[in-house]
């Protein structure tokens, strides 16, 4: 019996596997649509996949904003409530891929998988992995065994759950790891190899309804505080990256205690790896101090994450016990 045609749909967003040199000033720029990327993977030719293509965006991956996301997220939906499509494809810069494919995932109920990719070495370069990157998310796109798995990450033939991903270094091919778990599969010989159970998948947010801006603040060595203080009345919640498993110097724990008390206030750890405590330390400025003033925890989302999350749950509306249950289970 033959087995029906798999069918992936590619949505282009520019970033470095779209660009080319500049005349004007020499360095490279998207320039590539999605059907030209899909043009240098001739090999997709004969995976026996119905590929078809789409422009969304043309920019670099630090360019991309919420509301491109927001649209995106919409075009995805539209396309899997339709039926008929096996899996969803996106390329876009790598600078922004591990927070696109975490808030894409917030966003993602389907059963089909969405495959976020992109490249190291833009097209120009000897060794360009675009092509290759794209051959390889669009096999895992298209893979029965990866359906339910929810947004993921796929470059070097490494398939990441968009939770755990990392963008781990500047330049190198090998740049995306998931330091938390690994890989969740390997492309070998075309075909998907499953290295142990799909992911869990995460909470799931409706569209943004009004604006919110979350801040970023990352405490550092003798950190005084006087920056801090210009997020009071500026932000609608605040995401902390604090040292070790959760920790602040005493002179931060005031303003912060008093900025929780009139918008969500996360506690993530700057590490990226590893969770936040919850009453391990007893010291003022302790995760536990901290979380008794009204913080609320981001257990084991990095500050990236956890900003991404909360401000998707303000986008939506979310009240402060809403985001604390969310939190609670996101970070978990």
């Amino acid at each position: 019996m033959t087995e029906p045609v798999r069918s992936v749909l590619v949505l282009s967003l520019g970033g470095t596997i779209a660009m080319t040199t500049d005349p004007a000033t020499g360095g490279v720029v998207p320039a590539l649509s999605a059907r030209e990327l899909l043009a240098a993977v001739p090999a997709l030719a004969a995976s026996g996949i119905d590929v078809r293509v789409r422009d969304v965006r043309r920019l670099p991956g630090a360019s991309l904003a919420f509301d491109d996301l927001a649209e995106l997220s919409a075009v995805i939906a539209a396309e899997l409530d339709g039926g008929g499509t096996d899996g969803v494809v996106v390329t876009q810069g790598t600078d922004t891929i591990e927070e696109s494919a975490f808030l894409l995932g917030l966003r993602h109920g389907h059963e089909q998988p969405v495959v976020v990719t992109g490249a190291m070495r833009n097209p120009t370069l000897p060794g360009a992995d675009g092509p290759a990157n794209l051959h390889a998310s669009v096999l895992a796109a298209a893979a029965p065994a990866l359906r339910g798995a929810g947004c993921l990450v796929v470059l070097g033939d490494e398939v990441h759950a968009a939770r755990a991903v990392r963008k781990s270094h500047t330049t190198s091919p090998a740049a995306f790891t998931s330091p938390s778990c690994g890989p969740v599969a390997r492309i070998v010989e075309n075909r998907v190899r499953l290295l142990g159970g799909l992911p869990p998948r995460g909470v799931l947010i409706g569209p943004p309804v009004r604006e919110a801006r979350v801040g970023l603040y990352t405490v550092t060595l003798g950190d005084d505080g006087v920056l801090l203080d210009a997020w009071q009345g500026a932000c609608d919640g605040l995401v902390v990256g604090a040292l070790g498993a959760g920790h602040v110097p005493e002179r931060l724990v005031g303003p912060l205690a008093r900025l929780a008390s009139r918008v969500p206030v996360v506690l993530a750890s700057r590490i990226g790896n590893g969770p936040v405590l919850s009453g391990t330390y007893g010291f003022p400025g302790s995760e536990r101090d901290l979380l008794e003033r009204g913080l609320i925890g981001a257990g084991d989302l990095g500050p990236h994450q956890a900003r991404l999350l909360l401000h998707a749950l303000l986008a939506h509306g979310s009240d402060g016990p809403a985001v604390r249950e969310a939190f609670a289970a996101a970070g978990g």
